[in-house]
Parts: structure tokens; sequence; C-alpha cells
């Protein structure tokens, strides 16, 4: 079996990974990327928040993504807009609380992912494609990583640190038995691309719209779409609130057919591709990091996607991450706990506050109250636009008390 020796491996390509990777190696690390897949692939995660562009400039990604976002039908997007019952609220993220970036990109994920990936590997990261874990051993100082290639052919690399960066597949929580049960409930979800075919001179392709079914408040549909007149749509909703007796194409058919915003959108659109289900997505760990490892994005905690939060997560993980671990590889003093953990958690129980409110219905009465106030709005688009970690915004610093108190406001009025 071969083997050899590298500063950090990261097992996972995706957003966390190839952020991770780049500024491990503008760091001047030797850095090598486990991954199962082929690149590009198929992913969901589509809509960006601006503050992902922060954490893609810090790691020397950006410019790299503006420069193809033309090519590959990226989407401008300055905000959300959302639907429930004939009333409708859009924000609009340049009129943000928080500093930062108020624009992004709607992306299609595989060639968002590659792109990403790709740039880091030309700046010297080692990506090691289709290439899946076999074991990881965390239990000396140096964590040995045993992997195989597609043809069954193993190699054994040993790193001073090992990040994991494998999203719904969780390697680390796996094999170390970390994985602890989600606050949230089993939810399903089912997503394919269309040609929307969208003819509405109103309708905005610059802000994703969510709809919330007209009589499941817990149920709600996603429209993002993108610049080549394609789109991502999709349903979330408990397992018993979809018909057993439906295909996947049939039931994402049926409530696209059951919303009447969507229903007129789409009219037009065709449905040229399979219909995917998830299930069972949202997850959490008993700790983020040990002494030599640490668990980045999904391999963490995966809260939902109501608020397009994942992709955010993850990159501020990677961006977390990056400085202490730089310390711990120089001998230095570096308390992951206090200076990755306990920062990011900050943010994920943010936007945790929010997604919970949202599936309680009391968001939900945030968003469409008809008489927002505009500072208490500019607080809440920051949210939505990703800056979850902007303790300045008294709806981060204190996110369940002052929601609370807001929801009681737009109900009393």
């Amino acid at each position: 079996m071969k083997y050899r020796k590298v500063d950090v491996v990261i097992i996972g390509a995706g957003p966390a990974g190839a952020t991770a990777s780049a500024l491990l190696n503008n760091l001047g690390y030797q850095v090598t990327v486990i991954e199962k897949q082929r690149f590009p692939r198929f992913s969901i995660g589509e809509s960006l928040l601006p503050q992902c562009m922060s954490f893609l400039a810090e790691a020397g990604l950006l410019s790299a993504l503006d420069d193809v976002a033309d090519e590959l039908a990226f989407q401008y997007k300055n905000g959300a807009a959302f639907y429930k019952n004939g009333l409708t609220s859009e924000f609009d993220f340049r009129k943000k609380f928080s500093p930062g970036p108020g624009e992004t990109y709607q992306v299609k994920r595989g060639d968002f992912d590659h792109t990403l990936i790709q740039t880091a590997q030309q700046a010297g990261v080692e990506v090691l494609f289709e290439h899946q874990v076999e074991d990881v051993d965390v239990s000396a100082q140096e964590p040995l990583i045993t992997i195989s290639d597609k043809h069954q052919n193993r190699e054994t690399i040993q790193c001073r640190f090992v990040l994991d960066a494998s999203g719904f597949a969780r390697i680390l929580p796996r094999l170390l038995e970390l994985e602890k049960p989600s606050s949230f409930p089993i939810r399903h979800s089912y997503f394919t691309h269309i040609e929307d075919n969208i003819r509405c001179e109103q309708f905005d392709r610059n802000k994703i719209l969510i709809t919330v079914h007209p009589s499941s408040d817990d149920i709600w549909l996603w429209l993002i779409p993108f610049a080549d007149g394609t789109a991502s749509i999709g349903v979330v909703g408990k397992a018993e609130q979809f018909p057993a007796d439906l295909n996947n194409r049939e039931v994402l058919q049926h409530f696209v057919a059951t919303v009447p915003n969507l229903q007129t959108l789409l009219d037009k659109a065709e449905w040229p591709n399979d219909v995917n289900r998830i299930a069972g997505y949202s997850a959490d760990v008993k700790q983020l990091s040990g002494s030599n490892f640490a668990l980045l994005g999904n391999a963490g905690e995966f809260l939902d996607p109501v608020f397009s939060s994942g992709v955010t997560i993850a990159m501020c993980s990677a961006s977390l991450i990056a400085p202490v671990l730089d310390d711990y590889l120089q001998g230095k003093d570096a308390d992951f706990v206090e200076r990755f953990e306990k920062p990011l958690r900050q943010g994920v129980d943010c936007f945790k506050a929010f997604v919970s409110a949202w599936y309680r219905g009391d968001f939900q009465d945030v968003i469409f109250y008809q008489q927002q106030d505009p500072q208490v709005k500019s607080m809440i688009s920051s949210i939505l636009a990703g800056y979850a970690w902007d303790t300045n915004n008294p709806y981060v610093a204190h996110s369940e008390r002052r929601l609370n108190v807001l929801v009681e406001l737009c109900r009393e009025q």
C-alpha cells in the first residue's frame, strides 16, 4: 500500500473544502483534498447569500467565479421574495443593516463547486477525485487516512490535521461516533431543474422566490431562476404531508399545481429532468473539533434549506478554521473551541432561531407584515443575506428574544 505525508487532508471538495483548501494553500501548507465523486456533479443549495462573497474574496476565489458567471448562467441575485395566500413581501439585500456585499449569484452547483475547487487546484492544492475514505485514525497526534480509488487501489496518507468537509456523507461524525439527533423534525425535499419559460414581466429573476403552501404553513416551495431561462424548483415538508402513492415527479408537480402563483408562473414550464428526493438532512454533532480534526459545513450541523444558509455556514466554517489551524501547525496556542466552535455556533444558532420561527409560523407573520419598519427590516434583511455573525445587529446578538418581541408587535398591529 502506498504511503505519504502532507500537512492537511480535507475530506470533500464542495464549498467548505474548496474554501478551506484555498485559504490553507495561501498560507503555504501542503493540502490534499479527497473527493469521492468526479466534478462537475449535481447538487442543490443553488441560491447563495451575499455573505458568501466576502468568504470567497478572502480565499482568493471570487474573481474566478466572476469570470465565468456569464458563461455558466449564474444569475445575479439581490434579495428574496416571499408569497403566501395572495400576500407578497420582498427583502432587498442591498438595503441591509450589516456592512459587506449585498449582491451575489444563484448558481448551478455542479458548475459552481467545480469552479471553486478547480481554482484552488490551479493554485497548488492537490485534489484526488474519485477517491473514497475507507478509514480515519485520529488516535495518534498525526491522523492516518486510508483511501481507495475507483480501481480499489489503497493508499495511506499521514497528516498533521484532518478537516471533514464531506457534507451529508458526514465521514468523521460517522466513523468517530460524533452524531447526535437534530432538534428539527425529519423533512423531505423533492426538487429538479426545469425550463421555466416564465413570461410574467413582474417576476424578478434577481430574487429567490419562497412560496408558502396555502393550506399548510410548514410546507414551502422554492423557485430559483438561472440566467439561461432554467430554474431550480423544490418543495419541502414532512414525510406524512406527501402523497405516498405518487412518484417523485408527480409529488413535485402536484404541489406546484396547488399554489396559485407558481401555477401561473410555470404554466409553460418544461420538465426534462428527473425529480430527486432527499430526506432527513437536518443533522447535528456532539463536537465540531478534536485535538487533530475539525468538522466543516454540513459535516457538522445542517439546519434546513429554507433560508439558503448551508453554503454560507460552510464557507464561514472554513474562514474560521484557517487562522486557528495556522497557529496550531506553527506550534502556537490554538483553542479550537473558543476560536472556531463557539463563533461558528453563534451564527448557526442565529439561523436556527429564525428557521424554527419560520416553521412555527412566527417569522412568517413578520415577513408578511404589511407595515414594516425600515430599520428593523434592514436588520432582518442582514440575516437573510447571511450576516448571522454580525453581533452589532440586535437580531443576531439576541436572536430569540428580539424575534419573539417583534412577532408580538406584528400580531398586535
